[in-house]
């Protein structure tokens, strides 16, 4: 399939952009958990996009490189609508998915998206999966049963808004890897910063209506310097991510940023002991923290474990 986006084969510079993305995306969950606590779902991921696209666009304004009307045109639309539609559908539901259950469950039941993204990747590009990727699969699927085993009491106790945010964040996950496969397509005919400027501000153009701007301007120091912090973790996550995938194949990245749950969950317990007030522990089991542990393991196997 001649149409197909070819990496650039500079493996160690996309291994480094994609460390610098998973670590990023495994932090925010806690920032976002504190966000909320004074900020409404669609405020917090409005400002995130704005945010994204206001430095970016400063960015490439200095530099002389916004895109041009030349090149917007010979863009696939309904490619970049993809995009553009399905990551402000993950933002929303993650953040949802996030506020109603916990940022370690949260974080791995995202897990979800590099498996899609990997077998996605699989599929578009002409690839197939080799036993050891599904052994890979059956060793999340395994993962997923043991973390969610401890995860009984919040069922029996919350049982319609923890499986409600449980279930928001699978959707999260189904968009992202759909918009991750789009954005990977849409190298062929933009940059990396290109797309990323125009999905930013589609986004946040799409979530406009829905945003009370008054709340930002109410909050205190502390709380502000989080909700920049979303949103610059945005741009530096994304862009990495996005630039990643021009050095890498998508089954390689993936298999890095699925070690975001590890990240998620050693921060939570690093939080909630220096400052409980604000973030409460996950109170992970054995049986929990090997699930995790497991879905990390065999996210990484499905993304790796292909023929060369």
């Amino acid at each position: 399939m001649t149409n197909i986006h070819q990496t650039s084969g500079r493996w160690r510079l996309g291994l480094l952009l994609s460390s610098i993305t998973v670590t990023l995306w495994g932090i925010l969950p806690i920032a976002l958990k504190i966000t909320l606590q004074k900020v409404d779902v669609y405020t917090v991921t409005w400002f995130r996009f704005l945010v994204a696209f206001g430095l970016l666009a400063i960015y490439l304004k200095v530099r002389g490189k916004l895109p041009t009307l030349t090149k917007l045109r010979s863009t696939p639309g309904k490619l970049l609508a993809i995009a553009i539609v399905f990551l402000a559908v993950n933002y929303i539901c993650f953040v949802k998915g996030l506020a109603l259950t916990s940022p370690g469950n949260a974080e791995v039941i995202m897990q979800l998206a590099p498996i899609l993204l990997g077998a996605g990747g699989l599929f578009v590009f002409q690839e197939s999966y080799t036993r050891l990727q599904w052994l890979g699969v059956s060793v999340f699927i395994l993962g997923l049963i043991l973390f969610f085993n401890q995860q009984l009491t919040n069922l029996i106790t919350t049982p319609s808004t923890y499986l409600f945010g449980s279930g928001l964040v699978v959707v999260g996950a189904v968009a992202w890897a759909t918009y991750a496969l789009a954005q990977k397509q849409l190298l062929r005919s933009l940059s990396s910063t290109h797309i990323m400027i125009i999905i930013y501000g589609g986004c946040a153009l799409i979530l406009t209506p829905f945003a009370n701007i008054n709340t930002i301007f109410s909050l205190n120091i502390f709380y502000s310097l989080i909700l920049l912090f979303c949103g610059l973790n945005t741009l530096i996550a994304y862009g990495a991510f996005a630039e990643s995938l021009e050095h890498w194949e998508a089954s390689r990245v993936s298999a890095v940023i699925a070690c975001a749950p590890i990240i998620t969950l050693i921060s939570v317990d690093t939080v909630s002991a220096i400052a409980p007030n604000l973030m409460k522990p996950e109170h992970l089991t054995f049986i929990g923290i090997l699930g995790a542990i497991l879905v990390v393991s065999g996210s990484i196997t499905v993304a790796l474990g292909k023929s060369n």
